[in-house]
């Protein structure tokens, strides 16, 4: 053990040290280190260090955000149909297309993860305050609730009727809605919830940005199956109005954060995005409502920029990443309001 003598020798040493580094970037005596200069630290990084990770999340995870968002929000119109007595046919298209949907979103996280044992390990863990931990469960529980509102159904739509069967319909068919609503809005929830600068700064915009991507996305699927009615042109203009008014406010900020979404291939790519999802969309229905062909080409133009901009959102976050010096101005100004 060392003398008394020693630790103090030690720690006046280190102390020593701490006033140098503080006050020139340098430590002395040649000791080994990644520390740079001042000049270095204070345009964004930890001593040589990246102050943040970029995502590691591959062409799969913004896949099944959007999948993940039309097969939710299908449940949801399948919930609605269902609750007015709409056409059965509508009702049975959306519940199969949230099936399918909950089939694929499994399968694109595990290839994300690189083994199916990595996402029953997420199941391990059952935590509140973890966007993906809660994010695991929700897709699991909408799955199992869409499974058994299509049993369900089908039974209904071949006439065997079993006991409890009409009771089992509509449980199963809140069920979904309801996870649904979750599944396809926690995504934006996840992505708010971490340091990445352009990420964080517009949480309180994304969970509502996807929510009305995955509605548009749903309306735009069943409208393309030729349910051309009054229901699916309303959504649709319901969400590429909203979806227009979200990417206004998007492009309206300035903010040191929002570079990315105004610059380099994620600026491009969101605005082409936020062009299809909304104004192209809106235009087209607005002029060709009243025809087939505008009704599928709205539709399909939706679908195509809900698709490119969960993409656009990844990019953003990994370009965000390359400037860290905006992570240590939202600390700053965080620290300000304390």
């Amino acid at each position: 053990m060392k003398s008394a003598a020693s630790r103090k020798a030690t720690e006046a040493r280190l102390e020593e040290i701490r006033e140098v580094a503080a006050k020139t970037a340098e430590v002395p005596d040649g000791l080994k280190t990644s520390v740079r200069s001042r000049q270095s630290l204070e345009q964004g990084s930890y001593y040589g260090l990246p102050a943040l990770k970029a995502p590691v999340w591959t062409w799969e995870v913004p896949l099944y955000f959007f999948v993940g968002g039309a097969a939710g929000m299908a449940s949801c119109i399948a919930f609605v149909a269902q609750l007015f007595h709409a056409n059965p046919a509508l009702v049975r298209l959306s519940l199969w297309t949230a099936l399918v949907g909950a089939a694929i979103c499994p399968l694109l996280l595990i290839s994300d993860l690189g083994r199916p044992g990595r996402f029953l390990n997420m199941l391990r863990v059952f935590k509140i305050r973890s966007a993906m931990s809660m994010g695991a469960w929700i897709l699991v529980a909408f799955s199992n609730c869409v499974f058994l509102a299509v049993l369900s159904f089908e039974l209904h739509w071949r006439g065997l009727v079993i006991p409890l069967s009409s009771w089992l319909l509509w449980l199963a068919e809140a069920g979904a809605a309801l996870t649904g609503l979750l599944l396809a809005s926690y995504t934006g929830v996840l992505i708010g919830a971490t340091a990445i600068p352009v990420w964080s700064v517009n949480r309180k915009l994304l969970p509502p940005h996807f929510l009305t991507s995955g509605l548009g996305s749903a309306a735009g699927i069943l409208e393309l199956a030729g349910f051309l009615i009054p229901a699916t042109q309303f959504l649709g203009f319901f969400a590429s109005g909203a979806e227009t008014m979200i990417e206004l406010m998007l492009f309206a900020r300035n903010r040191s954060p929002d570079a990315p979404l105004h610059h380099g291939r994620s600026g491009r790519a969101l605005l082409i995005a936020g062009l299809m999802e909304g104004p192209v969309a809106l235009l087209l229905r607005a002029l060709g409502g009243a025809t087939t062909e505008g009704r599928f080409a709205a539709a399909a133009c939706f679908l195509v920029g809900a698709l490119l901009i969960r993409y656009a959102w990844i990019w953003a976050g990994r370009s965000s990443v390359d400037n860290p010096r905006t992570l240590f101005e939202l600390r700053k100004a965080s620290s300000t309001l304390e």
